[in-house]
C-alpha cells in the first residue's frame, strides 16, 4: 500500500468511526421495528425448516419477500456494539440493539466510498478529481444522514456500487486479454446475489451489465464471440455460482425456488399506498405521475450535480476522444441511471419517501456530473466542489439529525414543511422523549402518564420509568387525562389535540436559512 493511499485510509477510518458515533446516538427509524421483524421471522424459518423440514410461519408471512441479506453483515456489529449502545444512546436493551444496526449501516456506506473513490480513478485519471468527488460523495447530506439510519437504501446502494466496479472491471480485463480468475468470477456472483438478498429489485443489476457490454460491443474491435467461446466456463461458472447463492441467502426461496418470480411480482407493486407530500400535494406510491421521479429529484441532488448532468452535450467530444475503457466507463454510468427510472415509470413501479428507492442512482450521477464539470474546465472544477464540500460539512452540523431529509437551494423557496415529506421516519423521536422526561420532571408529573405518538420513543422512555404508550390515532378516544401526546412523522399533518398545551415544538433551520422547519410538535392534555 503507498503512503497516499495508507493516509486515504487512515482518513476513511476516521469518518467511520464518527458516523458510528452519530449513528449511535440518534433515533429509532420508522422501518427499524418491521425490519427487525422481517430478520426475526425469517431466522425462527430457518431453524424450523432444519429442524422440521417446514417453516409455515415464513410462507404465511405477508413480508416475506422483503430480504433479510443485510442482516447477515449487521448482526455481528450489533451484538458488538451492543453495551456501547445502550450506554450512549439511553434507549432500552432492545432500543440500543435496533440503533446499533445504525452502525452497521454506517460502516457499509464507508466501504461504498472506496468503490466511488476507484470508479472516479477510473474515469478520471486523476487523484485529485477521486478525492474531491468523494469527499463530496460522503459528506453529501441526503446520504450522510441516511447513512446513520437507513437499513434497506444505503445497505442496497452500497453493493450496488460494489457490483458496478467489479463488472465493470470484469469487462476491462477482458478487452485488455487480461487473466480472469476464477475466485473474481465467484465474488462477482456473490455480490449479484448478495445484492437481491437485500432487495429483490437488484435483479435490475443485470440491466447495467447488460448496458456495459452492449456498449463495450459498439466501442471495441474486439471478437466477442471468440470471447464468449473462450470464457464459456468462466460464464458457466458465473450462473451456477450465481443462483447457488440466491437460493442460500433468500430462504423463502428454500421452499420452491419459483418464489423468485413472486417475489419481483409482489415487490414490484408493493400494496403499501403511501401518500409522499410534493409540492404540496398529496402523492399516493400506487398512482404516481412520472413526474415525481423528475420533481424530487430536481429538489434532492445538488444543485452542482444538477449543473453538472446538463453539460453533457458541452463535453461529448471530449468523451469519445477517451481511450475505450473510459468511454465504457463513463456511458454505463450515464446510461444506467436514465434506463432505469424510465424502466421504472414504464413499468409504474410504486415509490413512496421521496426518492430514496432510487438513492442506489445517485453516486452514478454523481460521478458523471462532476466528470463533466471536471472535462469542461477543471480551474471550474475545483471553483465549485471545493466550497461545496466545505459547505456539506457545515450544513451536516446544521441540520443534524435530519440530514436524511436535506433538500437544495431550489427547495428553499417554498415553505419546507408544508411542501415536502419531513422526518417520514421519527427521527426526532429522541428529542422528543429528553422534552417529555424534563417537563414531567421539572412540572412534577407522574411519570405514569400515558404517553400517546407513534410509540418509537417508549424504548428511550421505559428506563426513566414510563410505561403506558398508546398510539397517536388513539388519542380521540382517550378517557384518562393527563395525558402527553406528541406529532411526528406523518401524524404531524393531522389536526392538533383539542384542549391541550403545546409544550415544545420541535425545528432545525438549514445553513444560511431562517425558516425553521417544523418536524413535531408536544401537547400536555389535562
Amino acid at each position: 500500500m503507498t503512503k497516499k493511499n495508507l493516509i486515504l485510509l487512515i482518513l476513511l477510518t476516521i469518518y467511520t468511526l464518527f458516523g458510528v458515533w452519530l449513528s449511535i446516538n440518534t433515533g429509532i427509524s420508522h422501518d427499524a421495528y418491521h425490519e427487525q421483524k422481517n430478520w426475526l421471522i425469517n431466522l425462527e424459518g430457518i431453524k424450523l425448516f432444519f429442524t422440521t423440514g417446514e417453516y409455515q410461519n415464513l410462507i404465511d408471512y405477508r413480508d416475506k419477500y422483503h430480504g433479510i441479506g443485510f442482516h447477515l453483515f449487521s448482526q455481528p456489529i450489533q451484538f458488538a456494539l451492543l453495551s456501547l449502545t445502550e450506554m450512549v444512546s439511553g434507549a432500552s436493551f432492545y432500543g440500543s440493539y435496533l440503533i446499533a444496526k445504525n452502525a452497521a449501516v454506517f460502516i457499509i456506506f464507508s466501504i461504498s466510498a472506496i468503490f466511488f473513490y476507484l470508479l472516479a480513478q477510473k474515469i478520471s485519471k486523476s487523484f485529485n478529481f477521486a478525492l474531491i468527488s468523494t469527499i463530496i460523495y460522503i459528506f453529501y447530506p441526503y446520504l450522510f444522514g441516511h447513512a446513520q439510519i437507513n437499513p434497506k437504501d444505503i445497505p442496497f446502494l452500497s453493493v450496488w456500487l460494489i457490483n458496478s466496479y467489479l463488472f465493470l472491471v470484469f469487462i476491462e480485463n477482458i478487452i485488455n486479454d487480461n487473466k480472469i480468475k476464477i475466485i473474481n468470477i465467484i465474488i462477482l456472483s456473490f455480490f449479484s446475489a448478495y445484492l437481491i438478498s437485500i432487495r429483490i429489485s437488484g435483479i435490475i443489476i443485470f440491466i447495467l451489465y447488460l448496458i456495459t457490454l452492449l456498449i463495450a460491443f459498439n466501442n471495441t474491435t474486439v471478437d466477442f464471440k471468440s470471447i464468449i467461446k473462450k470464457c464459456s466456463n468462466l460464464i458457466l461458472y458465473f450462473f451456477i455460482s450465481f443462483l447457488l447463492f440466491l437460493f442460500i441467502l433468500n430462504p423463502v426461496f428454500w421452499h420452491n425456488p419459483l418464489e423468485f418470480f413472486n417475489s419481483i411480482k409482489w415487490m414490484g407493486k408493493y400494496q403499501q399506498n403511501v401518500c409522499t407530500l410534493t409540492l404540496g400535494d398529496c402523492l399516493k406510491s400506487l398512482n404516481l405521475p412520472a413526474s415525481y421521479y423528475f420533481i424530487w429529484l430536481f429538489f434532492k441532488l445538488p444543485v452542482i450535480i444538477i449543473f453538472g448532468f446538463f453539460l453533457f452535450p458541452l463535453i461529448e467530444n471530449k468523451i469519445f476522444k477517451k481511450d475505450t475503457i473510459t468511454k465504457i466507463y463513463y456511458l454505463t454510468l450515464l446510461i444506467s441511471p436514465i434506463s432505469i427510472i424510465l424502466i421504472f415509470i414504464l413499468k409504474d413501479i410504486a415509490l413512496y419517501d421521496e426518492i430514496r428507492h432510487i438513492m442506489f442512482l445517485i453516486p452514478m450521477i454523481f460521478l458523471v456530473s462532476l466528470l463533466n464539470i471536471f472535462l469542461l474546465n477543471k480551474k471550474l472544477f475545483y471553483l465549485m466542489t471545493i466550497p461545496c464540500a466545505l459547505f456539506f460539512m457545515v450544513e451536516n452540523f446544521s441540520i443534524n439529525p435530519y440530514q436524511y431529509t436535506w433538500l437544495n437551494s431550489f427547495a428553499k423557496t417554498n415553505k419546507i414543511d408544508k411542501t415536502f415529506e419531513v422526518d417520514y421516519w421519527g427521527i426526532s423521536n429522541k428529542n422528543l422523549q429528553k422534552k417529555i422526561i424534563e417537563y414531567t420532571s421539572s412540572n412534577s408529573v407522574n411519570n405514569e402518564i400515558c404517553v400517546y405518538g407513534d410509540t418509537y420513543v417508549r424504548e428511550f422512555l421505559v428506563k426513566s420509568g414510563f410505561s403506558c404508550f398508546k398510539n397517536y390515532t388513539e388519542l380521540d378516544s382517550a378517557k384518562v387525562r393527563p395525558l402527553i401526546a406528541y406529532q411526528n412523522v406523518r401524524n404531524i399533518k393531522r389536526s392538533n389535540p383539542r384542549d391541550c398545551e403545546l409544550i415544545y415544538e420541535e425545528k432545525y433551520q438549514y445553513t444560511f436559512s431562517n425558516q425553521n422547519i417544523k418536524v413535531a410538535n408536544l401537547w400536555y392534555c389535562n
